[in-house]
């Protein structure tokens, strides 16, 4: 059976301020023709469809499309809610849509699986939607944190498959002990403490579909991580776009490990020392407009011809002028349309001579030093310039006319 694992759409997200709505289009029509092409017959997408609990219409609109698209394709798809969906308005959505698709938000639901059978027999899917634990603790006793939600909708998982028979895979949205975050980007799920599921909590199943981390991530052969389709913040922008291809076979085993992070594996490269009957490829996904940092002085950055070539790209731009300067992201956007971010990223401030504020005060000699002391202060260690300095000089001695003549 040939698996298709994706994740973190975040319909309706905006990027900087941009929407997000037409570029995610395009590429989840990628997507879509890349189950028709490859034969897939089972999408699943773990959790964090849409960006906000309350999306816009052409948020349901797009996702409409696209499960339609897939079912068309010829693939069964299973959805599950992750930690931004509204569980209920996700859920809602599933009673209008055609057969074959199946948006699982009910903790309920859990011991229940969406079964696809192909020439070897059945595959059970479990999708486990995002679990709440303060919300769960009158219905499963006990549970405080993400690893003991997690831990008890697995048994339910591994009890119902094991009367079942054959072969299994869960979907969960969660922190997986191993993954390595996007820095303040996945966020509402702390990673720390309580928060981590170990990784033993997802034996015994022969695949484990994992969302919640934007970035490609292998934790074991049967563990993964899918990313989100597209860049959401400049922190990832070196992070691939796609999704994993699962070949699962008669008996579902694999009978190697290849534990940690997967983020260097190319495109259409299969789980190194993977040997048993389930392997992983890789599928690139496009990436509409490529996220770059740069950083050099102003000047530099809007005029040096090594920039040329990222006049079409989403820019962060990093200048490092010693001092601030003046209206910089007007200045930018004349040269990249697309400047999102700009940061002012000044180098080392000349050495600190390791005084304190106080102690420059004191041992000023004069009202020149007083304000060296100041700026000196307020900028990290980076005093007056000499233009400041005769500027500075130039309003005490006229201070100084104006007192003598007064």
């Amino acid at each position: 059976m040939r698996i298709l694992h994706t994740s973190d759409w975040h319909i309706g997200r905006s990027f900087h301020g941009h929407a997000t709505l037409d570029a995610l289009r395009g590429v989840l029509e990628t997507l879509v023709d890349q189950v028709r092409t490859h034969g897939v017959d089972l999408v699943i997408v773990a959790g964090d469809v849409f960006d906000s609990a309350t999306p816009a219409a052409g948020a349901y609109s797009l996702l409409s499309d696209t499960l339609r698209g897939l079912v068309d394709a010829g693939a069964t798809v299973v959805v599950t809610s992750g930690n931004h969906d509204s569980a209920a308005r996700l859920g809602f959505q599933s009673a209008l849509l055609r057969d074959g698709v199946h948006v699982i938000t009910d903790p309920a639901t859990i011991g229940t699986p969406v079964t696809v059978v192909d020439e070897h027999g059945p595959v059970h899917v479990y999708g486990i939607p995002y679990l709440e634990p303060v919300l769960l603790r009158s219905s499963w006793p006990g549970v405080r944190s993400q690893g003991d939600v997690l831990a008890h909708a697995m048994d339910l998982v591994r009890a119902d498959a094991a009367a079942r028979g054959g072969r299994s895979i869960a979907v969960a949205h969660c922190f997986a002990a191993g993954v390595e975050p996007t820095p303040h980007l996945e966020r509402d799920i702390q990673q720390g403490g309580l928060d981590i599921v170990p990784l033993s909590t997802f034996d015994g199943v022969d695949y484990m579909a994992l969302g919640h981390i934007h970035g490609r991530q292998q934790l074991s052969p049967r563990v993964r991580y899918a990313g989100a389709p597209l860049h959401y913040s400049f922190d990832e922008g070196h992070k691939p776009r796609g999704s994993w291809l699962i070949e699962l076979g008669a008996d579902g085993l694999v009978t190697a490990d290849a534990p940690g992070v997967d983020e260097g594996a190319g495109a259409g490269q299969s789980a190194a020392g993977v040997t048993g009957e389930t392997t992983a490829q890789w599928l690139p996904l496009p990436v509409p407009r490529r996220l770059v940092t740069l950083t050099a002085t102003l000047d530099d950055l809007l005029a040096d011809e090594r920039f040329a070539g990222h006049t079409g790209d989403w820019v962060r731009a990093e200048y490092t002028d010693p001092l601030p300067q003046r209206d910089p992201m007007r200045r930018l956007l004349a040269r990249f349309p697309h400047c999102a971010e700009v940061r002012h990223a000044p180098v080392a401030a000349r050495a600190d001579d390791a005084r304190t504020y106080a102690q420059r005060v004191r041992t000023a000699r004069n009202e020149a030093e007083l304000v060296d002391a100041f700026l000196s202060h307020v900028r990290d260690g980076e005093g007056a310039s000499v233009r400041e300095a005769e500027l500075v000089g130039e309003l005490l001695d006229e201070r100084t006319r104006v007192e003598a003549t007064a």
